[in-house]
């Protein structure tokens, strides 16, 4: 597995492509060539059969360094590193920095080729590839380039576990121009395996991966925050700057997810209660005075 690593403290997905595989596609490539060449020799030939041995010799230098040289440079060129061959063996030929290669890029490789392959019927080129850690020839070297492999199963990248809230914004003003990338790396992968370390081991890892980042930045940790912790709001903080260089000022930076409301139900209106009144006790009748014709004496 190549080591480039990306702003994101990411290892690229690229492996470096093997003898086996870059022999084939050179082979592919130089049997298109050769073939194109030899029957662009024969017309020439034919069309300068009325010329001087001298021009004719001319014309056939021009014609092989035309074929042999130029064509493969443009290729790679305006296909960004995937001649024939490479596209039917799923090679690629990228700068050490994991990006498309240029025309100075192609030119080198095209130039040393002419040495290592066409010259030596490929035997620098072998050697060189052998010997090499990750299978580069001379032209690689000093093109700055390297081939690599395409048809390669995807890696699942594990998220870096969120930061306490509180911490959120806490190190913007840190500075992180001489974090190098691979104790970006380290602490990336420290982070996203955390839980399955030993909680010693674990918390002894941290310790030492703080002091170094500590030791990078210039600045002491805050007292009484957990390296763990100290390391996620750190890591947060340069993904947040890098979405801002990338997106722009605007570019949304981390904030600590917030459960929903759930939604109040809406309260009926109340309606308004009447007192109750008790009902009256029923009033006996009053019986009428039964007159008669009897007069009290006076």
């Amino acid at each position: 597995m190549s080591d480039l690593v990306t702003g994101d403290a990411v290892v690229l997905g690229l492996r470096p492509a093997r003898l086996p595989s870059r022999a084939l596609a050179i082979f592919l490539d130089l049997l298109v060539y050769l073939t194109g060449y030899l029957l662009i020799s024969i017309g020439l030939t034919l069309a300068t059969a009325s010329l001087d041995p001298a021009a004719q010799a001319a014309v056939a230098v021009a014609s092989f360094v035309l074929v042999l040289v130029g064509v493969p440079i443009a290729v790679e060129t305006l296909s960004h590193g995937r001649s024939l061959g490479k596209l039917a063996c799923g090679l690629r030929v990228v700068r050490d920095d994991g990006g498309p290669i240029r025309f100075r890029h192609a030119l080198v490789r095209g130039a040393m080729g002419v040495v290592e392959l066409l010259g030596t019927f490929g035997a620098i080129a072998c050697i060189a590839s052998l010997v090499s850690a990750r299978g580069r020839r001379l032209g690689d070297v000093f093109a700055g380039a390297l081939v690599v492999r395409e048809r390669v199963p995807g890696a699942r990248v594990m998220p870096v576990p969120a930061p306490p809230p509180w911490l959120a914004g806490r190190f913007s003003g840190l500075d992180l121009s001489a974090v190098p990338d691979g104790l970006w790396l380290a602490i990336r992968q420290y982070l996203t395996r955390m839980n399955q370390l030993d909680p010693q081991v674990g918390a002894a890892m941290a310790v030492r991966l703080a002091d170094d980042l500590v030791a990078r930045t210039g600045a002491p940790a805050p007292v009484g925050v957990p390296a763990a912790a100290f390391l996620m709001a750190v890591v947060h903080e340069r993904q947040a700057r890098d979405a801002a260089r990338a997106f722009g000022p605007g570019a949304p930076s981390y904030a600590p997810p917030v459960a929903p409301f759930a939604p109040v139900p809406p309260v009926p209106p109340v309606m308004p209660v009447m007192p109750v009144v008790p009902p009256a006790a029923p009033v006996a009748p009053v019986e009428p005075v039964r007159r008669t014709g009897f007069v009290p004496p006076a």
